[in-house]
């Protein structure tokens, strides 16, 4: 039987407890299929660990992390406590780039039982893949001067690498899904890396000339959004562009609370971490009503990768029947629990 070994960092506040339960799931959903099964190492890593230690993770958390098959990651955040520049660039963007896990993939779709804001949703099922090394979020730039002098200067680092990469990565899937990629842009207002965009865009097209293919302002793309979200397929994006567009696609869901994330290394030379798009929720934090189905949906995203698609598919057909059900929790609009829930999704993963 396969073994995969996944290091296991639930985090801050509703991590410590989304992730036992998605784990719960997995590990049914393992046992359903019956050709392998999970390892699961926990790390007590984050803030916690930080007011403790004064780091977020040890100093060879990265050469640990690299002796595992995947990263399985819940919430990290304690605001009130430790600075959030602290807290992500000490732990999840530093994984980020150190695992070179260069593309962000984040789906959303309208699912039985959760009622979307839109007042025409029309069945949308779209994702977003998101660069995730560079961009507009590159290291680089710096502050000068001091009171009314003083500068603030960001650089937007897009290399061809990079840029390629994403594309590439967006057309492949758009292979398996509905056959279309539409890419955000901004070339009629930023002059010299949306160009540039668009130029690795229709280069990359080219090998591709059975997928349909647009390119999008940003302003336009997020409109549309909310106006025609059916109409989308795989969406490509710069790293900045790519967050507000996630963001805006677990909203048009019905709660950025239940939306998926997967950082990934796509050469495979390193781990990828699975995480959910939800923060750590510190006031709820401990009271049991917290909602997994972000954690779940995410592990279904991990299944994905390790190749099992039709038990992901069976994953989160089983999260629908739950919420068609009327089993959610408070954030939803529901009185559940989060044992509630979990249970539920398991019962109907059977």
């Amino acid at each position: 039987m396969k073994t995969y070994r996944i290091a296991v960092i639930p985090g801050d506040g509703i991590g410590k407890e989304v992730v036992p339960a998605a784990i719960e799931v997995l590990d049914q959903a393992a046992h359903l299929d019956g050709s392998f099964q999970f390892e699961w190492t926990t790390f007590p890593w984050g803030c916690d660990y930080y007011l403790e230690t004064g780091k977020m993770m040890p100093d060879n958390g990265i050469e640990i992390l690299k002796g595992y098959d995947q990263i399985f990651l819940g919430a990290v955040g304690m605001p009130n406590l430790v600075p959030d520049h602290i807290s992500l660039w000490g732990l999840l963007i530093k994984i980020r780039r150190e695992m070179k896990q260069s593309i962000n993939v984040r789906p959303a779709k309208l699912l039985q039982g959760l009622p979307s804001p839109l007042r025409k949703p029309n069945d949308f099922d779209l994702v977003v893949v998101r660069e995730n090394s560079e961009g507009e979020y590159a290291e680089s730039g710096g502050r000068i001067h001091s009171g009314q002098d003083e500068v603030a200067i960001q650089n937007a680092i897009f290399t061809r690498k990079g840029t390629e990469r994403a594309m590439r990565y967006a057309f492949e899937i758009a292979k398996t899904r509905r056959q279309h990629v539409t890419s955000a842009t901004k070339s009629n207002g930023i002059t010299y890396s949306m160009p540039f965009w668009d130029e690795v865009f229709v280069q990359v097209g080219k090998d591709f000339k059975d997928i349909g293919q647009v390119s999008t302002h940003i302003d336009a793309l997020a409109a549309f959004f909310v106006m025609k979200p059916e109409s989308f397929d795989v969406i490509v994006a710069s790293n900045l562009f790519g967050d507000i567009l996630t963001d805006l696609g677990g909203a048009i869901m019905g709660s950025i609370g239940i939306a998926p994330a997967a950082n990934l290394n796509i050469e495979r030379q390193y781990p990828s971490m699975f995480e959910p798009v939800h923060g750590s929720a510190p006031d709820i934090a401990g009271q049991g009503i917290a909602n997994p189905l972000g954690q779940i949906w995410t592990g279904k995203m991990m299944l994905d990768f390790l190749g099992y698609h039709e038990l992901g598919t069976r994953v989160l057909n089983a999260i629908e029947a739950t919420l068609a059900q009327g089993i959610k929790t408070a954030d939803l609009g529901g009185t559940s629990t989060l044992r509630d829930v979990t249970s539920a999704v398991l019962n109907h993963l059977r």
